[in-house]
Formats: C-alpha cells, sequence, structure tokens
C-alpha cells in the first residue's frame, strides 16, 4: 500500500470510529465540542470558539447560548475589549464534559475487549504514538 493509500484507508477508519462513537454522547455535538474546546484552552471568546471549531461565529453563539443557559459555561468581561465576553467552563460544565468522555471511553473500551486479542491490542496500542506524531505534525501546517 503507498502512502496515499494508506492516507486515504486511514482517515476513513479513523472519522468512522469517531462518528460512531459519538452516537454514545447525551449531548449534542457542538456543545460537546465547546466544552472541550473551553476544557483545554479556556479562557476564549465567541470568534476563538468559532476558529477552532472551524463554524461561523452564529454557529458557535448559539451553542454557547444554551451552555450559558444550562449553566455549563459562565461569561465574564474581556479586560481590553468590552463588547467581547471571555467563557470559562462552570464546575457543572467540567462535570458533564467528564461524564461525556467517560461514557465514550467505557463504550470504546468495552468494544475493544470484546473484539481484539491481547496481541491486537498491544498492536493498536503501539499506533497511538505515531498518530499523535502524525497530528502534531499536521498542526504545524
Amino acid at each position: 500500500m503507498d502512502d496515499q493509500q494508506l492516507a486515504e484507508e486511514l482517515r476513513s477508519a479513523v472519522g468512522e470510529l469517531v462518528r460512531t462513537v459519538r452516537t454514545a454522547d447525551t449531548m449534542p455535538f457542538a456543545e460537546a465540542a465547546v466544552l472541550g474546546h473551553l476544557d483545554r484552552d479556556s479562557p476564549l471568546t465567541t470568534a476563538e470558539v468559532a476558529q477552532l471549531r472551524g463554524v461561523s461565529h452564529q454557529s458557535a453563539a448559539k451553542a454557547i447560548k444554551e451552555l450559558l443557559r444550562q449553566g455549563l459555561v459562565r461569561a465574564e468581561a474581556h479586560p481590553s475589549d468590552g463588547r467581547k465576553l471571555l467563557l470559562h467552563l462552570t464546575p457543572a460544565g467540567r462535570h458533564r464534559l467528564s461524564e461525556e468522555r467517560r461514557r465514550r471511553a467505557d463504550w470504546l473500551g468495552s468494544a475493544i475487549s470484546e473484539v481484539l486479542s491481547t496481541g491486537e491490542r498491544d498492536s493498536l496500542a503501539a499506533v497511538l504514538p505515531l498518530l499523535s506524531r502524525v497530528t502534531a505534525h499536521l498542526k504545524t501546517k
């Protein structure tokens, strides 16, 4: 298999895995994605969330408005621009995100245990650092 074929097979397999694991989520993907970005990069403005997610400002604002309503995110005035708000995860938001991540990991972990042999699980574990290196490289481009 050449590099182009390998890249396409990897993209397809990882994409299908991610879409399938998301079916375990109990909250809309847009809201979970915002919580994830705030968990990693808080505080953020709505514009920054939109840029990180690759969506319109309006789309990000809709998800953020719902998260604010649920008390999963809080907003405070931006220190240098009064027109902007800085968004933070609340303890309830951190808990909800943790529950979503746990649910996904439990579901995926059960499938790994049920389908893969010990040797196959070891092979899968050996691939993870390689995927991390490719991801890190792509982020620099």
